[in-house]
């Protein structure tokens, strides 16, 4: 494509210097990657690194031309814009053909909820006939075909490439999981949404975004690209911004008045049920095969914006019933063990609180959490995380999770700080497979032990180097080895 063209349409100021005739063949953002003639070079300016520093050298390496956000003194066509990372959203939509226009799009932002609702939605939208394509933290499906996920909400480049294979491979339905980090960076710029979610707000990222309500205010710019809001009357904080804008919204819960709410919640060892009521019309009873009283608020995501698109309530009620397990998400290994092992992603105080809440019920003996915190984040939950383990859990095993950059001692002193003035019983193993190793030696009959924090992930991420550390592969090795097999 012609450099012009991908700018022609952008509904943004922008300014051309040189020729704007050069043919485009690929799209790049980093100075170290595949950059030859016919690249279109985007200069982000991060927080700790700016690429108009390295323009030179990209121009060398052959770049066609670059998009940049002050004029630069280098050989080459440049497209000078405010923001590079909002004018790459339009202009990776451009080189793809503008894909979204061709697919009905969901989102689902909030912090927690978002791949559990992704995976219900996508089951309800199957069972109502569509092709759908699913982009989260998980996995990217597209149908039944699997693709990594890297970040929850990829960079613009990777995303709407994704959106023009979705559309080449005639999907109908793209549900995907909005980040707030993407809001803010306009990852999803220009994408309109038939319908989209937010499911609650809880402390988590605070390193990037400060402050609770600057991190709200970055979730709540979803409601400014879609057609069909739904929000969680719930969750006080989140139902109260937009009643402050005036932004218009359907209610979902469970406490609060709702249009869309659940009643009648039982819990069982198989999962739960309660009935489903759609704005006082319509009623059904749902079967869940997930336990835990945030998977009804999942459930209720999912169900409001399957409604939102037209969808029947009685495919809601089989896609909701369908789905057994979420991978990561209060996941029931088969341990084939006198004791349960459960996966969870809870790598958030509300979040551990959750799992734990949910699992105590079904737990006739020891409840044992082990988790860490990871490195280079926000440190202010490690302590709050420390406290809810030892309040909640019969006992504690703090160990390593990703520690990335950070001494994985001193994360596990900062936990320690808040599990301390509980008088929980706790033990610290730093080593994370030994500390998986402890916890199934130490375990009995009708124990339960939560892996807390690592959920679908299979690697471990240590001072920038990431090893291969799948939990589920290493409970069956263990297990193995205590068998000797």
């Amino acid at each position: 494509m012609k450099l012009l063209s991908l700018v022609s349409d952008m509904p943004l100021e922008y300014r051309m210097i040189g020729n704007g005739d050069q043919e485009i063949t690929s799209l790049c953002t980093d100075s170290r990657g595949d950059i030859s003639k016919g690249t279109l070079f985007f200069c982000i300016s991060g927080l700790h690194m700016d690429a108009h520093n390295f323009a030179g050298d990209v121009v060398k390496k052959g770049a066609s031309a670059l998009v940049v956000e002050r004029e630069l003194d280098v050989d080459c066509p440049q497209i000078v814009v405010g923001n590079v990372r909002h004018a790459m959203s339009y202009i990776a939509s451009a080189f793809n053909g503008n894909p979204a226009r061709k697919l009905k799009m969901i989102g689902i932002t909030g912090t927690k909820g978002k791949t559990t609702t992704s995976f219900l939605l996508k089951s309800i939208l199957e069972k109502a006939g569509y092709k759908v394509g699913l982009i989260g933290t998980v996995c990217t499906l597209i149908g039944n075909r699997q693709k990594d996920a890297g970040k929850t909400t990829p960079d613009p480049v990777e995303f709407q490439s994704l959106l023009r294979e979705m559309a080449e491979e005639n999907v109908d339905y793209v549900v995907m999981e909005v980040s707030a980090h993407a809001l803010h960076m306009h990852r999803v710029a220009g994408i309109e949404f038939e319908a989209a979610a937010f499911t609650n707000l809880s402390v988590d990222h605070l390193d990037y975004f400060k402050t609770m309500d600057a991190y709200l205010k970055a979730k709540m710019l979803i409601a400014d690209q879609t057609k069909a809001l739904f929000v969680n009357a719930d969750d006080e904080r989140v139902y109260k911004g937009f009643k402050e804008q005036n932004i218009g919204f359907v209610r979902f819960g469970i406490r609060e008045q709702a249009d869309i709410y659940a009643r009648e919640i039982e819990f069982n060892e198989n999962g739960l049920s309660f009935s489903l009521c759609y704005h006082k019309r319509m009623k059904t009873e749902i079967r869940l095969h997930m336990t835990g009283i945030f998977n009804v608020y999942n459930a209720l995501t999912a169900a409001s914006c399957a409604d939102a698109v037209g969808i029947g309530i009685d495919k809601i009620k089989e896609g909701l019933e369908n789905v057994k397990a979420v991978p990561g998400r209060i996941e029931l290994l088969d341990t084939k063990t006198p004791y349960r092992v459960i996966l969870d992603y809870a790598h958030s105080p509300d979040a551990l609180e959750n799992i734990l809440n949910a699992v105590r019920p079904t737990t006739r003996g020891r409840l044992i959490c082990l988790f860490g915190c990871g490195g280079g984040r926000d440190q202010t939950k490690r302590p709050i995380m420390g406290e809810i383990s030892g309040r909640l859990s019969d006992l504690s095993i703090i160990t390593s999770d990703n520690p990335r950059n950070e001494d994985p001692m001193t994360i596990i002193e900062s936990i320690v700080e808040g599990i301390s003035p509980t008088n929980g019983e706790y033990v610290v193993i730093e080593n994370r497979r030994e500390a998986i190793r402890y916890a199934l030696s130490i375990a009995r009959e009708s124990d339960a032990i939560v892996l807390a924090g690592k959920g679908h992930e299979t690697y471990q991420e240590i001072k920038g180097e990431k090893f291969p550390f799948d939990e589920k592969v290493i409970v069956m090795e263990l297990l193995d080895e205590e068998a000797g097999v």
